[in-house]
């Protein structure tokens, strides 16, 4: 009989290995020499997206480098710094932390002076430093980058003012400075977006880390764990889902296999996890908008990174988009990967919630369809459906567009916004675009039918019959990865200028092609 678990799958803060199934995130470090780090008494830096492991990691290697008995080390948050742009504020909070940090890691509690002019932090710095002689000392300082502007700066100065005397009884020897992104990166940002020149004080990083996300064999082993523990068996087609639909993203991982143990399956009932399981999962985790989701759809606020993501949706390429620093942003966000083929968002699930978000307001504002879009056995009418589409489009796109933020990805934005109001709740749509590819790829799964729709947009420098062929072939590519019976519908809107474009009887238009329904909007 299986036993009732011990452990859990984490989502909420730091995981720990007796209430946690968890992998040591130390095996995820690229780039890393942690052992030369502490060594040799190096500056250096580590960044990854939230909830991949980094606070995890400082804490556990905190304790390991404690239990050596070689040195004394510190993990400290300045997450209580976030929005303190004056040093005056932000560096007497900074030194507060690493007093509360002290205690809760028992360890000797420095002073802080009261002065504030400038040497606040350097000073308690070598107090603590003082207090822990005769080992040294090592601090990781987490969520650095919430720290801007001049409070950014003067941190970094009085690291730079005591880096040169570090040593035992005087200043710690070895320091990390951990976030979200890159040092350089937060202290261009601090400079207003300036470069840095050379006696800036990033100058004392020796190396710069990051966290990986899983790789496939970590999810099988992150599950063994709940096998060894209880019994309870994982099949494999929902391993590989889990894997498909994540990308390997830490948080992502332990979402799925949390709701599909504790929610879809009671936390008693050990049977084995299904694909059906886990997709149920990964639609409760969406619809729940728990931290990590809400935070990616906060992102699209930034108007810079709502233009990669329009970018993205609609399959262009602006050559200026890799070397933007929005772009360098996202990638440190982990909203989008830039791998072998190509820029596109990082894991299917946040593709949907990008999609969902950025045309929630659309759908929102959509009445209930009156149509008759299903058939007698429930299925989808899909030529119903997309023909309302196209009278929808007609009546209501110049004027609903005129107050859109995404101009270009706007016909692919009411088009998913239409389709998502009809199966919201009793089907799926997944989503796949890319910069590069020129077009929009949808996969609807609803009442056990599958059906692929592709958007195109024909612009001023196409022809007609130019897109139309590439789509014909697109689309079929597409569908012969899954299975060449699904229906498909190629979608072209005419985006041309006035003047060139075709007449709305012109455009909308319905025609068949082999196996390809072709829908003119």
């Amino acid at each position: 009989m299986a036993k009732r678990p011990v452990r859990f799958f984490n989502t909420t803060g730091p995981c720990n290995p007796d209430d946690h199934y968890m992998l040591p995130p130390a095996d995820r470090l690229q780039g890393a020499q942690l052992h030369r780090y502490v060594r040799d008494n190096l500056y250096w830096s580590l960044h990854a997206p939230r909830q991949t492991g980094k606070t995890t990691f400082l804490q556990s290697w905190a304790k390991e480098l404690n239990a050596t008995g070689n040195v004394v080390a510190c993990y400290v948050s300045l997450e209580r710094c976030q929005g303190m742009a004056e040093r005056n504020v932000a560096i007497p909070n900074a030194c507060q932390s690493i007093k509360d940090y002290a205690r809760v890691f028992d360890l000797p509690v420095p002073e802080s002076t009261t002065d504030i002019s400038g040497s606040m932090l350097s000073d308690i710095l070598s107090d603590w430093a003082t207090k822990t002689s005769p080992k040294p000392l090592v601090i990781l300082f987490d969520e650095v980058d919430v720290l801007e502007g001049d409070a950014m700066m003067s941190f970094l100065r009085q690291l730079r003012g005591g880096f040169a005397t570090r040593g035992i009884g005087k200043f710690p020897t070895s320091i990390a400075l951990v976030g979200m992104r890159d040092l350089k990166d937060y202290i261009v940002s601090a400079k207003d977006g300036k470069a840095v020149n050379p006696g800036s004080p990033f100058n004392i990083k020796a190396d710069s880390a990051v966290i990986g996300n899983f790789a496939k064999d970590d999810i099988v082993h992150l599950f063994e764990q709940r096998t060894e523990e209880t019994g309870q068996q994982i099949s494999q087609d929902a391993l590989e889902y889990v894997w498909e639909q994540s990308g390997g993203q830490p948080w992502i991982v332990n979402s799925l296999f949390m709701r599909a143990t504790m929610r879809i399956l009671e936390d008693d009932d050990f049977q084995t996890v299904t694909l059906e399981h886990v997709q149920e999962a990964r639609e409760q985790m969406i619809l729940a908008r728990e931290t990590h989701i809400d935070s990616l759809a906060f992102r699209l606020g930034d108007p810079q990174i709502r233009r990669i993501v329009e970018l993205l949706i609609t399959g262009n390429i602006d050559p200026d988009m890799v070397n933007s620093d929005a772009f360098r942003r996202c990638l440190d966000l982990g909203l989008i990967s830039n791998g072998r083929e190509g820029v596109m968002i990082s894991n299917p699930i946040y593709r949907e919630v990008l999609a969902r978000q950025i045309s929630f307001g659309a759908q929102s504002m959509m009445s209930p369809p009156t149509f008759l879009w299903q058939k007698p056995d429930g299925s989808l009418d899909m030529d119903s459906l997309l023909k309302e589409f196209q009278k929808f489009w007609r009546r209501n796109s110049e004027i609903w567009e005129s107050k859109s933020d995404y101009t270009e990805a706007f016909p692919h934005l009411l088009l998913m916004a239409f389709l998502q109001r009809i199966t919201n709740g009793e089907g799926h749509i997944d989503r796949e675009y890319a910069a590069g590819r020129r077009r929009l790829d949808l996969f609807i799964e609803f009442a056990k039918r599958r059906y692929i729709i592709e958007i195109k947009l024909l612009h001023d420098y196409d022809t007609p019959e130019e897109v139309k062929e590439e789509g014909l072939e697109q689309i079929l590519a597409y569908r012969d990865k899954f299975d060449k019976s699904i229906p498909c519908y190629l979608v072209i809107f005419d985006r041309r200028s006035e003047g060139k474009k075709a007449t709305w009887e012109e455009r909308i238009s319905w025609t068949v092609e082999g196996d390809v329904t072709l829908v003119g909007c």
